[in-house]
């Protein structure tokens, strides 16, 4: 077993362990893939404020995301097929986040379904749903999220329709996999994959399969996002999904300043400034290149959160520096997923806390509460870049 230190480490592992076909699936974006890549590169030209002399003593990263504490402001994201990346994946990611103390979301387009992940979790996660044309579905899947006991719901809405990745395409993205002659070949040097995935029976998309009716092929993604996604999503539409609710909402998928207005107007108790990972709108802003005007115009009105591009603990402190109160990481712990399984995202977690916390002791800082501007360098013009 090779030494890991940080998370380019489990992904170089993850590629080695995982069908091409669910590596691509996470490791890519859409179209030319340059949001996907500016994601992650635009943290690099943000500059850690070093301080000196500083009593580092009784230093906590703990903080709290909608009212839940947290031992780090880092929730585990809604991704789909997750279950494809490691046998009952979303069942080992789930405890994984238990045991840590960092929040779990399930994706509805999951391998596990609601009640599976339930039934090994002895705490409340969160629950992920998009905005799909089918009242009936909406009602029935949001009842089952409620009768599991999950905490929160977030409400993806930045995924009406399916931006073009080709990977996907090229390589017939479905779960289970179909059997083609080129998956046969690859999946010829998985063979510790292979043998897991023949000791579960969830190799389908759970939550969907048995679930609903009118799609021609259930093991698609690409067929079901064409097939159910709502085209004529509109605010309406998503004051309804939260009435539905009930309870506590995030929205994901807020990239404008108007957007994330119109979010905290309707209640949002917490918004995720997000370009889905780069996988919706290619030449979209990064992420973290709007955090701080989104934050600046809501963040006093519903909690501002942010993912896309967070691969290490100092991403996480540059987040919170630039105004998010928390963030979701979903590629960083599907390399710990694919790797490792279960202890592969712990390790990952592990590894994001003590960057987190060396970080933010080397800044001069003992609690992220008191993180701020004043601890980042960022580049003249960065921000507003693009005004």
């Amino acid at each position: 077993m090779p030494v890991i230190t940080c998370i380019d480490d489990l992904k170089q592992l993850y590629r080695r362990r995982v069908p091409r076909m669910f590596y691509d699936y996470a490791e890519s974006g859409s179209w030319t893939e340059q949001t996907f890549r500016e994601n992650v590169s635009d943290f690099a030209n943000i500059r850690l404020r070093q301080r000196i002399a500083v009593d580092m003593t009784g230093r906590s990263t703990a903080m709290q995301m909608i009212g839940q504490d947290v031992r780090m402001p880092v929730a585990i994201a809604p991704v789909g097929l997750t279950g494809m990346q490691s046998a009952d994946g979303e069942i080992k990611a789930a405890r994984a986040a238990e045991r840590f103390g960092v929040p779990f979301t399930l994706s509805t387009m999951s391998i596990c379904s609601i009640e599976d992940v339930a039934s090994h979790a002895s705490e409340p996660f969160w629950f992920q749903i998009y905005t799909l044309n089918d009242d009936d579905f909406n009602r029935k899947i949001i009842n089952r999220a409620k009768a599991a006991g999950c905490s929160a719901l977030v409400i993806t809405v930045d995924l009406q329709i399916l931006g073009q990745r080709h990977k996907d395409l090229k390589n017939g993205l479905s779960a289970p996999p179909k059997l083609t002659i080129p998956t046969m070949l690859n999946l010829a040097t998985k063979w510790g994959w292979g043998l897991d995935m023949l000791g579960t029976k969830r190799r389908f998309f759970g939550n969907i399969v048995g679930h609903v009716e009118g799609v021609s092929d259930p093991a698609s993604l690409s067929s079901w996002t064409a097939e159910k996604f709502d085209h004529a999503l509109n605010w309406d539409k998503i004051r309804k999904l939260m009435d539905m609710w009930g309870g506590k909402v995030i929205l994901k998928g807020v990239l404008d300043v108007e957007d994330a207005e119109k979010a905290a107007e309707i209640g949002a108790d917490a918004i995720v400034v997000s370009n889905h990972g780069g996988r919706q709108l290619d030449g979209a802003v990064s992420s973290i290149r709007m955090l701080p005007e989104i934050a600046a115009a809501v963040g006093d009105k519903t909690e501002v959160w942010m993912d896309g591009g967070i691969r290490s603990g100092q991403d996480v402190l540059k987040a919170v520096a630039l105004g998010a109160k928390g963030v979701m990481i979903g590629r960083a712990f599907v390399y710990g997923l694919g790797a490792m399984g279960e202890g592969g995202v712990t390790k990952a977690l592990e590894i994001i806390h003590k960057e987190l916390d060396t970080s933010m002791a080397l800044c001069g800082e003992t609690g992220l509460g008191n993180v701020g501007r004043h601890n980042v360098l960022v580049p003249k013009g960065f921000l507003d870049a693009f005004a």
